[in-house]
């Protein structure tokens, strides 16, 4: 039997819920600090792709997200007048049995539900910790304090826990040279279940519907060579940096600028990935975006944070001593990871062109029909990416 029987998981989106079902299905005490004052709903789109497919349907919540589908039909690339000029339907990026596309918002329902008997603790975060041998003594904001067996940070991108445990972020962030965007803002197309996406060299301007949403989705990502630090600025500096950007763009992207004035989840980020020489010290861990954040362009950051709770949670239980559970966890998720952060790079020349002529080679490769569909279906990287572990 695992000598951690209690454990606090910093952050309550997809990899700490996630965490909190396996631990309670092994009788683990688990308490989930979330520095939101409630449970975050709405939200994008988000993937399950391959064995995230396996470790969903293990946790009995498959049927759940195949019922939360987002129901988006295709994707039309539009030119400055909003005709089509290319397209793809859900199956083209990857076998349709093996990618299941659901709101980010309907997964953490999900998830929360999978896991009944976590502690959940809103508007609180870990203020301080301090290792002592086989416990780990955190203060927390609120001003409480309490020692656990086991503190696992899953608490995204930008992670408290992680500078708490191994310091700044700066050291392990790989910023791949653009900014992202998404909203919710109203639906003046009348969209119904589709995508629709405008680019110019080095920036997209996407709007999408899905039925389980009111309104629209937003996205805009653009190209930049140097690293600011606008991501840290607030919104309004944000919003004022999109429109020095994207202004003039053409199609819809000066109405969907004035829209996100009034947009209720308003979020703007770098397109980073993490990646660190080790996810774990003494009986610290961190899971999901905040140990191996893959970036948005890679698709996978959902995934990862399933299939890496899985695994932690496993190797917790077979093993008598955190220490080696700690390292077959590394062992086991090291190369499904390094798999997913390779293919960002491709996915972001994909969805924005660096250049005028990718772009049309992209929209002319779109048209090359069932060619184009056997071999994304069969050899793409990301398929192949999204099956690289073995969970058994």
């Amino acid at each position: 039997m695992t000598s951690v029987q209690n454990v606090l998981i910093s952050g309550a989106s997809i990899a700490g819920p996630a965490l909190a079902h396996w631990l309670e299905r092994r009788g683990i005490r688990a308490v989930v600090v979330e520095k939101a004052s409630s449970r975050r709903t709405g939200g994008y789109t988000i993937d399950l792709r391959g064995k995230a497919i396996d470790v969903a349907e293990r946790m009995g919540v498959l049927d759940g997200v195949r019922a939360a589908k987002t129901e988006i039909t295709g994707v039309a690339m539009v030119d400055a007048e909003g005709r089509a000029v290319a397209g793809f339907g859900p199956g083209l990026i990857a076998p349709e049995e093996r990618s299941l596309e659901i709101l980010r918002g309907d997964l953490v329902e999900l998830l929360h539900e999978a896991a009944p008997d976590a502690e959940y603790r809103y508007g609180d975060s870990i203020k301080s910790l301090e290792q002592q041998g086989d416990r780990v003594a955190v203060e927390f904001d609120s001003g409480g304090s309490e020692s656990f067996d086991l503190v696992v940070g899953a608490d995204g991108l930008h992670s408290k826990t992680r500078s708490l445990a191994f310091g700044p972020e700066r050291p392990y962030r790989r910023f791949l040279n653009s900014y992202v965007c998404i909203a919710t803002v109203p639906n003046h197309l009348g969209f119904k279940g589709e995508a629709r996406l405008f680019n110019t060299p080095g920036r997209v301007s996407t709007l999408y519907h899905t039925p389980r949403a009111e309104g629209a989705k937003v996205l805009l990502l653009y190209r930049t060579p140097a690293e600011s630090e606008i991501d840290r600025e607030s919104p309004a500096a944000q919003r004022r940096r999109l429109r020095e950007v994207f202004a003039g763009m053409g199609w819809e992207t000066d109405r969907i600028l004035a829209d996100l004035d009034d947009a209720p989840d308003f979020y703007f980020d770098s397109v980073t990935q993490i990646h660190m020489g080790a996810w774990s010290k003494g009986r610290v861990t961190l899971l999901g975006d905040a140990g191996y954040c893959p970036s948005p362009m890679s698709g996978q950051g959902t995934s990862l944070a399933l299939v890496g709770a899985y695994v932690l949670a496993e190797e917790l239980a077979a093993h008598d001593d955190p220490g080696p559970a700690l390292a077959a966890y590394e062992r086991r998720m090291r190369p499904y990871v390094a798999a997913n952060q390779a293919i960002a790079a491709p996915g972001l020349d994909f969805l924005v062109p660096a250049s005028a002529f990718a772009i049309r080679a992209r929209n002319l490769m779109l048209k090359s029909g069932p060619l184009l569909r056997f071999l994304s279906r069969f050899n793409s990287r990301l398929s192949k990416a999204a099956e690289a572990i073995d969970l058994d």
